[in-house]
């Protein structure tokens, strides 16, 4: 008898572990949609673009409003707008395999230069209130400067390339190429961005941050930083 009734009891456990099963698999699909068309959690690690993003934000980041990439194929689904001037980007990096985040201040056709740290876009000086400088202006050495005349010279516009050496807060003016953007961090002088490594390919391209859903201090002293050095006033906000 006591096997006669285990049987059903083995059944009924076999039948609730395969529901499990399935909800799981089926969580798991949903998540990688989301996450591969849709949305994207991204970290900042740097503090690149201070003070609009922070070391310790958290941000969710729009995948599909530039077209997300279809995996595999290496093709994209359609775009609902492309980048524009000032968007705040999540992209590859074009050094190394990992994502990072600046602000796209160059279009195709934009001719851009900097003078005493000021940028310049098609002859017209910029305001940028989000920007954060150093005071006095950081110069580059002599080799980051042949760095940047090696891949800015050839894009060189109204200016001698043979006595042309740029450095960080003067150089240009350039014109960018088709299908790439000129990035830059809003902490100008504390940001590895295109005046180091150059344009950035339109296909590196990943999206463009949501909003920040979790933010700690980093540099806290408190015990447990992540927990009690929580930023709630920036639990929320929408970086522009």
């Amino acid at each position: 008898m006591a096997e006669t009734k285990s049987a059903p009891v083995q059944h009924s456990f076999l039948l609730w572990l395969w529901e499990w099963a399935k909800s799981i698999a089926v969580a798991l699909v949903v998540w990688l949609v989301l996450r591969t068309f849709l949305v994207q959690a991204f970290r900042i690690p740097s503090g690149s673009m201070e003070n609009t993003l922070l070391i310790g934000d958290f941000l969710f980041v729009n995948k599909a409003l530039y077209g997300a990439e279809i995996p595999l194929v290496h093709k994209r689904l359609p775009a609902f707008r492309e980048p524009q001037r000032n968007d705040i980007l999540v992209f590859d990096s074009v050094e190394e395999p990992i994502d990072v985040v600046k602000r796209m201040v160059g279009m195709p056709g934009d001719t851009l230069a900097m003078e005493g740290g000021q940028l310049i876009r098609n002859g017209e000086r910029l305001d940028e209130p989000y920007v954060v400088h150093a005071s006095p202006l950081p110069m580059a050495g002599p080799e980051q400067r042949m760095i940047m005349r090696q891949w800015q010279v050839k894009y060189l516009v109204d200016r001698d390339t043979a006595s042309y050496f740029p450095d960080l807060q003067d150089w240009g003016p350039i014109v960018v190429p088709a299908d790439s953007y000129f990035m830059m961090g809003d902490s100008r002088d504390n940001s590895h961005d295109s005046r180091m490594w150059g344009f950035l390919p339109r296909a590196n391209v990943r999206g463009r941050p949501m909003f920040i859903y979790y933010s700690y201090d980093a540099t806290s002293w408190k015990p447990i930083p992540f927990v009690t050095a929580i930023r709630w006033a920036r639990t929320f906000a929408r970086p522009r």
